[in-house]
């Protein structure tokens, strides 16, 4: 039986030494996300001050939100929250395997929250009229509604090369291990452009002339060359995701997935605080017009 107390001791032995006992990388991430914490206070104080004093002009929020859509992109990246602590959890006890799957369905749940995002922006713009520069509340809802989404995006690119790098063949060097991963980058991101593009084109089909089998074909005969190239895209992905030997990461990169995880906890609470503070609050607190 392993002796938990020695794992722990080579754990520590095999960390580099630090002046505060915590890894610098760590240090490093926390004080990046409290110069966010500041950031997003001052985006979303912005919002409120103007909406309790909004210019003449200024939409109704209740008038242009989907709450129904919101609601379910929030739902969605909570769960993304749970799927990443399984990921950290898993390659805590060394399970590569299941920290991948776990990144893959973080990474799923990531993307449906930013195509949930392209198609609400998509219908405040061209079907409710609402811009950046239209009003005060278009200019302080994109700013901060976009900044979350930009960061959710870097957080999924993270994710995806976190993921890619956990393939690395153990003692690999040179260019042919980076020149792997580069197609393995640029086929997930192909991929994942794809399917988001055609999963929105099938939302607006159905908005658009209803749930009916007409509807469905009519969008796999407009959209056949997106959907091959997005059943391409998986089945390369599939190929280059086998396994091909030992690899090079095992539990001693915890540190770099839980540092990870915690960047994609930070922003999922940060939408939290959005989606109250932003959204519901028009509906349990109207401001006055």
């Amino acid at each position: 039986m392993s002796n938990p107390a020695a794992t722990a001791s080579l754990d520590h032995a095999l960390a580099p030494p630090t002046a505060t006992g915590i890894p610098n990388k760590k240090i490093l991430l926390w004080a990046f996300l409290a110069s966010d914490c500041m950031f997003f206070g001052t985006l979303i104080s912005t919002h409120l001050v103007y909406r309790l004093h909004p210019p003449p002009g200024n939409p109704v929020p209740t008038q242009i939100f989907n709450i129904e859509l919101t609601s379910f992109s929030t739902f969605i990246l909570l769960m993304s929250s749970l799927m990443m602590a399984l990921a950290v959890n898993a390659i805590h006890h060394g399970n590569v395997k299941s920290m991948r799957t776990s990144l893959l369905v973080t990474i799923f749940f990531g993307l449906i929250f930013l195509g949930c995002q392209v198609f609400e922006f998509n219908d405040f713009v061209f079907e409710k009229h609402v811009t950046i520069t239209s009003s005060i509340f278009g200019s302080t809802f994109f700013t901060l509604t976009g900044t979350h989404g930009t960061h959710v995006a870097i957080g999924v690119l993270w994710l995806a090369l976190m993921y890619i790098r956990s393939f690395k063949p153990a003692g690999a060097s040179g260019g042919g291990w980076v020149g792997r991963a580069i197609v393995h980058l640029l086929v997930f991101a192909a991929t994942a452009v794809l399917a988001l593009y055609s999963l929105l084109h099938l939302v607006h089909a159905f908005l658009a002339a209803g749930a009916a089998w007409s509807t469905v074909t009519g969008f796999f005969a407009a959209d056949f060359g997106p959907l091959l190239g997005t059943l391409a895209g998986l089945g390369a992905l599939r190929w280059l995701g086998r396994a091909h030997g030992p690899v090079d990461f095992d539990s001693r990169n915890a540190d770099d997935v839980e540092s990870m995880g915690l960047y994609w906890h930070f922003v999922d609470i940060v939408w939290i605080v959005i989606f109250t503070a932003v959204y519901l609050l028009e509906y349990v607190f109207p401001a006055a017009r």
